[in-house]
């Protein structure tokens, strides 16, 4: 069934009178609950004990056990595709930009502004913006803010040291990040050791900051149109061709093994990774040799294009939803909220969960790794701008377009002009479908 499709069914069974269509209702306890246990859903095991141990905290006051499962990215969203299908949607799971909107529009999300409005743990000020305004649609918020994450450069020690190349610092332009990144392929090239890696599905930890950085977009401010043709886009992407794709592996390696696991393999001496990845890293065998820096920026004569030489950074957040269907939407929100109030957001930061949604709470998660510096994913919220993910309502379609398509590009650099004009037509029927 084609997405489309899906949200049409989704529209059409929410909007059934039918009570066979509805969780049977029981009577509520003490705390005003009907169920005893709420199913969640998430796709990141590494977040998987921090979060439990703040749901199992809540559970002690509520009384409503959560059970908390682990789904793989793919998978996840097919559980929700057959969820919605199906009227079996999880009662609390995570959403994404890239599928909000189409789950919004579906109605197929728990409308939370009464909640919101009845509960002193949560203004929605105190978040980012961007991140708020993500689950938010015709005036209604499906989803409180989680977390929010950005960009750093991530390397091995080990790896400049071996080949007396000194090491990323947080001064560092694109300029200076080809140059090591050169310095190493050339230095290990007996030892199969390249200076860098990035794929073509790594955006939003990859290429769409050198996008923004360059003063390009990926797509309109009304999102109606591709940015792929812009001319600073261009330029962004020929620079990465010409300057970083001669230090990378071939793109028939990295389809085959990814960067992630190349460096882990010591085979790469940097990259650009997101907060998210941290734990992955600092839990690593061989964690000791790895180290992290501000993002590089470009700056063309003195003159950075993305905020008066400032350097850029995506950002993201994912959201906390409830299905429209499930048993109980007051508990259902109640543990939404504890994950997203102040003490929650807090506590997920001191847990090592991931950077706080919360304004202001995420210095805790720098501390949380005691062996790791990583500050420079909050330092580039000081020093530079950060650019929101851009999205539109199946921003699916044209980002796995990016996937393949861009391979072109990859294995002959040349041609990656005419590759980009090639995206931004791609991208421009799939945004014309969404009308």
């Amino acid at each position: 069934m084609s997405k489309k499709a899906i949200a049409a069914a989704l529209s059409t069974m929410i909007g059934l009178s039918s009570a066979a269509a509805l969780p049977m209702t029981v009577m509520a306890d003490d705390n005003g609950y009907k169920t005893k246990e709420l199913k969640v859903a998430i796709w990141d095991n590494n977040q998987l004990n921090g979060l439990q141990q703040i749901a199992d905290e809540w559970s002690k006051k509520s009384g409503v056990k959560v059970q908390i499962d682990v789904i793989t990215w793919n998978e996840y969203w097919t559980l929700l595709e057959s969820g919605a299908s199906g009227g079996t949607l999880p009662d609390v799971f995570w959403m994404h930009i890239n599928e909000a909107q189409k789950y919004m529009d579906a109605d197929m999300l728990l409308n939370l502004n009464d909640y919101i409005e009845a509960d002193d743990a949560i203004d929605l000020n105190n978040y980012y913006d961007g991140i708020v305004n993500i689950y938010r649609s015709n005036d209604v918020q499906y989803a409180l803010p989680k977390d929010h994450d950005t960009i750093a450069l991530l390397y091995n020690k080990s790896i400049f040291d071996k080949y007396g190349v000194d090491y990323p610092t947080d001064d560092w332009d694109w300029d200076d990040y080809c140059a090591a990144a050169a310095a190493i392929t050339k230095a290990g090239k007996d030892d199969d050791i390249y200076g860098t890696a990035m794929n073509t599905n790594d955006g939003q930890d990859g290429w769409y900051n050198f996008i923004y950085d360059f003063g390009g977009k990926l797509i309109s401010d009304d999102g109606k149109t591709s940015g792929m043709d812009d001319e600073n886009t261009i330029k962004a992407m020929t620079y990465l061709a010409d300057n970083l794709f001669p230090s990378m592996p071939d793109q028939s390696l990295m389809a085959v093994t990814d960067p992630d696991v190349m460096f882990l393999s010591g085979k790469i001496g940097m990259m650009l990774q997101g907060s998210w990845m941290v734990n992955t890293f600092y839990t690593a065998e061989n964690a000791s040799d790895y180290a992290w820096a501000e993002i590089p920026y470009y700056d063309a004569n003195g003159n950075g294009s993305c905020d008066d030489g400032e350097r850029c950074s995506m950002y993201n957040g994912l959201g906390w939803a409830a299905s429209a269907n499930t048993a109980d939407p007051k508990a259902a929100y109640d543990l939404i909220s504890a994950f997203c109030s102040k003490e929650g957001q807090l506590k997920q930061s001191e847990l090592g969960v991931t950077m706080a949604a919360y304004k202001g709470a995420s210095d805790a998660f720098v501390d949380a790794f005691k062996e790791m510096d990583i500050s420079p994913f909050l330092d580039v919220e000081k020093n530079g701008t950060l650019i929101q993910h851009p999205a539109s309502r199946n921003t699916t379609v044209w980002e796995s377009g990016f996937t393949t398509g861009l391979v072109a590009a990859w294995q002959d650099p040349s041609s990656m002009a005419d590759v980009c004009k090639q995206m931004a037509t791609m991208m421009n029927k799939a945004l014309a479908n969404e009308q």
